[in-house]
């Protein structure tokens, strides 16, 4: 029981992850290898409002997922939109993206470690334990799962009962016949991965209250988010919320049951088996 609850209150956190890169790649086409890097840069953001003002980490998220939305929308207009506009194929777009992103990975590493050092940084948050069918539990853990929970509600709630949540979807489907119906298809584009970089940041500042983290280790995270996508579905947001919730369940029960050390292996193979067995995803389509 206490590797279930443990692997669903990771789960929960994860997803935001997998949201923030289903809404950048399945959205706008986006391959962004520089999502983890904005996750920690959410995650250096709360730590300094905690630690130089005391602000509670979770009224950070008002701070920080603006300025992520605002940086993110900037870097597709001046970045990456030069590379959507020249790209005479999805393929071509891809690569492409990959490798632009793959570089400011690199750039935000280095500008974090300027700002911050390379030292790995934590705080006390919640530090305390609470009980949950008589185990203790972190109720920072709890608290950071709870909050992860509404972002994923509200976003997906965004998505299915707005106007734009229907055109944002209409553009994952085909960005073409989305055009033909009036739907500003770049800007969609644009405020797709803008939202997908909030959502990683506001997962940064969640998972701040309760992991060590340093500026280079964002890597890890977005390779988390590649598994956890493909796991689901690519655009997915369902099978992205199922995906990771698998995904914590397997790390904890390899951490407890086996070693630490082995948790991103388990990740690996779960991916692996995935792509073996149900290459499109859980909830993916089968191409016909």
């Amino acid at each position: 029981m206490d590797i279930l609850i443990t692997g669903l209150l990771l789960g929960a956190t994860y997803s935001l992850l997998a949201m923030g890169l289903t809404l950048q790649y399945g959205v706008a086409r986006i391959m962004n290898l520089a999502n983890g890097e904005m996750l920690v840069a959410g995650a250096f953001g709360a730590f300094w409002l905690f630690t130089a003002m005391q602000f509670n980490p979770m009224l950070a998220l008002l701070f920080v997922v603006p300025l992520a939305f605002v940086l993110n929308w900037l870097i597709y207009r001046w970045l990456l939109r030069p590379l959507v506009r020249r790209a005479k194929s999805r393929g071509q777009l891809e690569v492409d993206s990959i490798l632009a992103t793959f570089g400011m990975s690199f750039a935000m590493v280095g500008i974090m470690r300027l700002a911050f050092g390379g030292e790995f940084f934590n705080y006390s948050f919640l530090a305390v334990p609470f009980e949950i069918f008589g185990s203790p539990f972190g109720l920072n853990r709890i608290v950071a799962a709870l909050a992860a929970a509404l972002i994923c509600a509200l976003v997906y709630l965004g998505l299915n009962n707005t106007r734009t949540g229907m055109a944002l979807r209409a553009v994952a489907v085909d960005p073409r016949s989305a055009g033909l119906v009036a739907i500003d298809v770049p800007k969609m584009s644009t405020l797709a991965f803008a939202l997908g970089g909030a959502v990683m940041a506001a997962g940064g500042t969640i998972l701040s209250t309760f992991l060590t983290l340093d500026a280079s280790i964002g890597v890890l995270f977005t390779m988390k988010a590649l598994i956890i996508v493909i796991m689901g579905g690519v655009g997915d947001v369902r099978g992205a919320v199922v995906a990771a919730l698998i995904l914590g369940l397997a790390e904890t029960a390899v951490a407890s049951l086996i070693d630490p050390g082995l948790t991103l292996a388990a990740a690996y193979l779960l991916f692996v088996l995935v792509l073996l067995l149900r290459p499109q995803g859980l909830f993916g389509k089968r191409a016909s």
